[in-house]
């Protein structure tokens, strides 16, 4: 992509940080699209999509989402609510009559729409537990591995478990978008992948979205990576990756061309770059054809003024975090950017103080808390860009 004169600076400082990070071995390709004050001013794709194979990266190539999906999820639930199919407060109930999972002290609480969508339910995912924890016992999917079940089944497993707290009092990031991606289902009428496709990545003119790629799309599809003792190291068929805090992620990249899989509405998603760069700027502008403008301003509403337990640095709104505190979290990003991220190695954020949207595709997975790519990348464009 040629650069004017204006983001010349941007092109070359970015260009540089991709660099460092291919050649420092970080990840083995990535996709970066960068879009200011409106305008796509840089959209590159460097490196390798598939070393095994020397496959180039591509401005088009195919990435796993992971929790990049939970946005979508969040938008196409808003969605609904513009059209009066449901409502921020109703119970989840009215769709998932049999979802009814307990509090410690055996109650039965309502849980709404509302704490689905801001992680605010009272679940949890497997990853997060111990060995043996309660959701591996229960055999329950987080989304990311060949589950062999439906999604009405993993949601029927998750309501046999206790919750962790009473629905509302306070934030676990969890698997609350699978529940929400069920009820968007049931309110549409239709499937999930239909809904999905009707509500929003259709009128966003997202066409690389899909929760499952076909054969002919095999060779647009990166081959993930993940770091073994600050090594690069091919996924296998399916990989338990684990993290310092005792994390444990189980991977099967081949989940992405299995049609029978559930679709995931907390990490299903496949789509390339400049797809994703429509959704975020849809959040940054608040605007998308089936959601009004008022409705997208609430959805990135923050609704943790002291930021979520564990990060005063970092609120959450319905469907994405935001942040409170750059010194904190050591960044040059503004206070109210919103933005989130995918375990598969990808990060989003929408800065609308300085009327920016940035995309950053990679092939390593991150399951740690540093993030060097995204991080090099981001702080090069904020050196550069232009006042």
């Amino acid at each position: 992509m040629q650069a004017t004169a204006k983001y010349a600076p941007l092109k070359d400082a970015v260009d540089e940080a991709i660099e460092i990070c291919l050649t420092d071995e970080l990840t083995p390709g990535t996709v970066v699209v960068i879009a200011h004050e409106g305008q796509i001013v840089y959209h590159r794709a460097e490196g390798l999509s598939n070393p095994g194979k020397g496959i180039p990266m591509q401005e088009n190539s195919l990435f796993r989402l992971a929790s990049i999906t939970k946005a979508f999820t969040s938008l196409a639930a808003a969605a609904l609510i513009e059209q009066g199919k449901m409502q921020m407060d109703d119970p989840v109930t009215k769709w998932l009559p049999d979802f009814k999972p307990k509090t410690a002290d055996g109650k039965t609480p309502v849980i709404t729409i509302r704490q689905l969508l801001s992680h605010t339910a009272g679940l949890d995912y497997r990853w997060a537990q111990p060995e043996n924890g309660p959701y591996e016992q229960a055999d329950i999917s987080d989304g990311l591995d060949i589950s062999g079940i439906t999604l009405e089944e993993n949601i029927r497993r998750l309501g046999t478990v206790t919750l962790n707290y009473e629905p509302g009092t306070s934030w676990l990031y969890s698997l609350s978008p699978e529940v929400m991606g069920a009820v968007i289902a049931k309110a549409h009428g239709s499937t999930f992948q239909k809904a999905m496709k009707e509500l929003l990545t259709d009128p966003l003119g997202m066409t690389d979205t899909m929760f499952n790629a076909e054969e002919k799309d095999r060779g647009r599809m990166t081959v993930p990576y993940f770091m073994d003792n600050g090594t690069l190291k091919r996924m296998e068929a399916d990989q338990l990756v684990l993290n310092e805090d005792g994390w444990r992620f189980l991977f099967s990249p081949e989940r992405a061309f299995d049609p029978n899989e559930y679709p995931s509405g907390g990490v299903g998603l496949i789509g390339t770059g400049i797809d994703l760069l429509r959704l975020v700027e849809a959040i940054r502008t608040n605007t998308c054809p089936t959601i009004s403008e008022s409705l997208m301003k609430e959805m990135s509403t923050n609704l943790f003024p002291n930021g979520v337990p564990e990060d005063p640095s970092m609120g959450f709104c319905l469907g994405w975090g935001v942040l409170l505190d750059p010194a904190l979290a050591a960044t040059p990003q503004s206070p109210g950017t919103l933005l989130w991220g995918g375990v598969y190695g990808h990060r989003w954020f929408a800065d609308p103080a300085r009327k920016l949207s940035v995309v950053i595709m990679t092939t390593t997975a991150v399951t740690v808390h540093n993030e060097p790519v995204s991080t090099t990348i981001r702080n090069a464009i904020y050196a550069n860009l232009p006042a």
